[in-house]
């Protein structure tokens, strides 16, 4: 017991590890508000939270650019794009869903079950010892990836995107009608 809490101590030690441990609270509460709110607006916010919180952990991990992407094209651009998506299709009342309280009391005592066994899992892990040495320059290097490597994957991955947003169009249109 004394040995977990040295290590609770320790890690709360640095200014790094508390900012990671706000991210990442921040992250798992929009992914639980994303996924309990009732209005689809309140979920979408929880959402833009939880990406922004995910960039705040890439740039902890000195992964300055998928941060920036982050913040870009998921905070920004999807978030918009469901906000407009939401104001411009027509929502009928909310369904309200029954009450279910012993539902809700095994749910929150399988998350804490599995907070346990993660946690458990990551007081016993063994990590290499010495120091990640991180690219100096990431963007070029994924520029170079991108544009060398992984161009072929890279533009299948934007045809098979745009393919499947059509047909999401298509569906809507098709239920609208």
């Amino acid at each position: 017991m004394p040995n977990f809490l040295g290590n609770i101590v320790s890690f709360f030690s640095s200014g790094e590890s508390i900012v990671f441990f706000i991210c990442a609270l921040l992250a798992i509460g929009g992914a639980i508000f994303m996924i309990s709110l009732p209005r689809v607006v309140h979920m979408v916010l929880a959402l833009a939270l939880t990406f922004i919180s995910l960039a705040g952990l890439y740039v902890l991990l000195d992964a300055e650019f998928v941060a920036f992407v982050q913040v870009l094209i998921y905070a920004g651009a999807i978030s918009i794009l469901m906000i407009f998506g939401i104001m411009m299709t027509k929502h009928q009342e909310e369904e309200t869903e029954p009450k279910r309280p012993t539902h809700n009391a095994l749910l929150g005592i399988g998350v804490l079950a599995l907070f346990g066994i993660i946690f458990y899992a990551i007081q016993k892990a063994e990590f290499m010892p010495g120091q990640f040495q991180a690219g100096s320059d990431n963007t070029l290097e994924i520029g170079k990836l991108l544009m060398n490597q992984y161009a072929i994957p890279f533009e299948i991955m934007s045809v098979l995107l745009t393919v499947a947003f059509i047909g999401a169009i298509i569906v809507a249109k098709r239920e609208e009608d």
